[in-house]
């Protein structure tokens, strides 16, 4: 069986990046909390890559998606996500977001439209349990992001696993919207 997906950075080091472009998946999560953000980019044709100590820099162009998970409690949950702290930011206004409220009151939200990043974009390295995982662009890419959404936003963000299910069904219609392909 082909290899699906791989810690991104492992990937690297082993000359094992798919050079035919992939989905590169970022998680930060927040220290006691189930306050979560993930980053999906997709890349293609890559004319050059380097590793810094802040991350790995793309020289091409990609698309990127942000899904924000917030727990019930969250104390800022009425100020907008553009404005947030910045480990808990993402790019977007709340009318740039498609919101789903799960059964137990948590929200997954999820950019309306990709950006398109121009020329570069760099993938941070991951700090404590956050992850970075690159997926090949293969056929079936697409089913494997929807399972591995539904899993990590029910085991890691606490969202009941029918919800879980709806809010990856969401992610996955926002990544059928990327232009680079």
């Amino acid at each position: 069986m082909a290899t699906k997906a791989l810690d991104l950075f492992q990937a690297y080091s082993q000359d094992k990046l798919p050079k035919e472009g992939g989905y590169i998946v970022s998680s930060f999560f927040a220290a006691g909390s189930n306050y979560t953000r993930y980053e999906v980019v997709a890349y293609n044709n890559v004319k050059s890559l380097y590793e810094s100590d802040e991350g790995l820099t793309f020289q091409t162009d990609g698309n990127k998606l942000f899904v924000l998970v917030e727990p019930p409690g969250y104390p800022r949950k009425y100020e907008e996500p553009v404005s947030r702290d910045r480990n808990e930011s993402i790019p977007h206004r709340f009318s740039e977001l498609d919101i789903f409220t799960a059964k137990n009151q948590a929200k997954i939200m999820v950019s309306k439209e990709p950006i398109l990043t121009y020329s570069s974009f760099t993938i941070l390295k991951p700090t404590g349990i956050n992850f970075s995982l690159v997926f090949y662009n293969l056929p079936d890419v697409l089913a494997s992001l929807l399972l591995f959404f539904t899993e990590t936003l029910n085991k890691e963000a606490a969202i009941p696993k029918i919800d879980a299910k709806h809010g990856a069904a969401l992610v996955i219609e926002g990544l059928k919207k990327f232009t680079i392909w």
